[in-house]
């Protein structure tokens, strides 16, 4: 039977472009670095984060590559390297899962193919996910997200029917739902299948249910902060947890509110000295300076003082 990745505390990375749009290498080391000195588990490259759409598919193996070589030439081969392999067919899917074994991932995670979202009934959902599985050469991990599949929200009774598969082995739950996660984790076992949290504003929440962790987008900004939040909770410290878990909470929600990826990329640019704020259309690319005065950005910046202060 095939492993899921420990528990922990994982990063979809943004991956940062030039003016041109091209893969800027020097920042994506830069970024890979700070993550992985923040302490992270490990980093999801093509996360919903990672632009993954927007990318060619020798793009993609390059920053899957690229990821894994800047951790081991720096001492971090510890630390996982998880694909994002989603595609809008079984066949391009399973493509993907091979070249990010090729390209040095341990692990991928599949969306849910949603441009014909009214043709993904119960069968033809479990059928996919099934039929990558059985191709992959390494474990795959379901990835729920309704956001960007069309409102294809999978529920715990067809994650559950999933799990049973001997190569798959875990779940990002980045719909939210702390029902469902619960549900999971106390289905099976951490050791052979691990729901994660996809979001850091039910991180304490979701381990106090059984979940092995979370893989959520502030980690991009806050490496550091998740790990003190880690350590508390495993201290047993929950009152100071449950602190620092609210003020998670309101940097998630301050981050969605200044533009998903392309915020995230703004406050990385200006706060850690490396990358543009640039995204692929259609998203929009944030104007650095349009983050003064902004209410959220405040929020994100007293938090940002925390973890350079770690």
């Amino acid at each position: 039977m095939s492993l899921p990745p420990p528990p922990g505390y994982y990063v979809p990375a943004v991956l940062f472009f030039d003016d041109n749009e091209e893969l800027d290498v020097p920042a994506i080391q830069a970024h890979v670095l700070r993550l992985a000195r923040g302490g992270v588990t490990g980093i999801l490259v093509q996360g919903s984060n990672g632009e993954a759409q927007h990318l060619s598919h020798e793009e993609r193996k390059a920053a899957i590559t690229l990821t894994r070589q800047t951790l081991n030439d720096n001492g971090f081969g510890n630390v996982f390297v998880i694909a994002g392999t989603g595609a809008q067919s079984t066949r391009e899917t399973i493509k993907l899962c091979v070249d990010a074994k090729d390209a040095g991932a341990s692990h991928v995670l599949v969306l849910t193919p949603s441009t014909w979202a009214p043709a993904m009934n119960l069968d033809n959902t479990l059928r996919f996910h099934r039929e990558v599985a059985d191709a992959s050469p390494v474990p795959t991990m379901i990835y729920n997200f309704p956001v960007v599949t069309a409102g294809i929200d999978l529920d715990s009774d067809t994650i559950s029917a999933l799990a049973l598969h001997p190569n798959i082995v875990g779940a990002k739950l980045s719909c939210g739902q702390i029902g469902k996660l619960h549900r999971l984790s106390s289905t099976f076992p951490t050791s052979e299948f691990a729901v994660f949290a996809g979001r850091s504003d039910f991180f304490i929440p979701g381990l106090i249910c059984g979940s092995a962790g979370v893989i959520g987008a502030t980690v991009n900004v806050l490496p550091g902060l998740h790990g003190r939040l880690t350590t508390l909770y495993k201290e047993g410290k929950l009152t100071e947890a449950m602190e620092l878990q609210a003020k998670l909470g309101h940097a998630d929600w301050a981050l969605q509110k200044l533009g998903g990826i392309a915020g995230v990329k703004a406050i990385v640019s200006k706060h850690f000295g490396y990358g543009l704020p640039t995204v692929r259309g259609p998203l929009k690319t944030i104007a650095i300076a349009s983050l003064a005065d902004n209410k959220h950005t405040k929020t994100l910046e007293e938090l940002i003082e925390l973890e350079k202060s770690l």
